[in-house]
């Protein structure tokens, strides 16, 4: 298998289908990515999420598989439900809402081979072609500050839903990470530097989709909770083995 996507999903019935299709032409049209299959991670869904992933027409070397938890446990578990099971050489973490579009994916794989290659939309800034709201960018620069105080030093954007990891490493930090909720990529960038992958911060376009599932307010003290958590594994070397 040459390559995972996984997608974590909650709620998703509505968006989901038109990502995948996506998806799929996009795998369709580049063959050394194929064989590929895409992990739909449905993370408590009401709406019918797997239903609707089911549907979608895949062709030859393209798989599809829906893992399910039985309630809404947190996009970091659905991640880390979704990197447990991916079987592929690389593994891309991308969001339902396909804010970044899946062809930066070459993007990402024209970096350091064997690194850990994440979608930014810090570097160059052009790229972004909706700009999200003013609030909302503050509050991201303002979290990043503290990211890179006291976890990842160096990333200037840990948040954009676009990554791609080694598979080996990729299953590894599936064992390790612990985070539930939106500060999982600290959590992921954090433990892959602390194993000795370099993190290539690729700039790639972007554009804001509405109905995010993040909601700044409501989820900006459990993000920063998070963060005082990797903070303090960082001090304590709990990324270098320290448990």
């Amino acid at each position: 298998m040459r390559l995972s996507v996984v997608i974590p999903s909650f709620n998703e019935a509505r968006r989901l289908p038109s990502t995948l299709i996506e998806i799929v032409r996009f795998l369709e049209g580049h063959p050394r990515w194929r064989p590929a299959e895409i992990l739909v991670v449905d993370d408590g869904s009401s709406d019918g999420t797997c239903a609707a992933a089911r549907g979608t027409v895949l062709t030859v070397g393209i798989t599809l598989r829906c893992l399910v938890h039985d309630h809404n446990r947190g996009k970091g578990a659905a991640v880390r439900t979704g990197f447990g099971a991916a079987r592929g050489e690389a593994i891309l973490l991308c969001d339902a809402d396909m804010s970044t579009p899946i062809e930066e994916l070459e993007v990402l794989a024209g970096t350091l081979a064997g690194a850990v290659s994440i979608g930014s939309r810090a570097i160059d800034r052009s790229r972004i072609e909706r700009p999200q709201p003013k609030y909302r960018d503050i509050m991201g620069r303002v979290f990043n500050l503290a990211v890179r105080l006291l976890a990842v030093p160096g990333i200037r954007d840990t948040q954009c839903g676009f990554k791609l990891f080694p598979g080996d490493l990729g299953r590894s930090l599936a064992a390790a990470q612990r985070i539930d909720g939106f500060a999982f990529d600290v959590e992921l960038l954090f433990l892959a530097r602390a194993a000795g992958f370099t993190i290539r911060e690729v700039p790639v376009r972007w554009r804001h989709v509405e109905e995010s599932r993040v909601q700044p307010v409501v989820h900006s003290a459990d993000m920063f909770a998070d963060l005082l958590r990797i903070g303090w594994w960082r001090l304590t070397g709990r990324g270098r083995g320290g448990g």
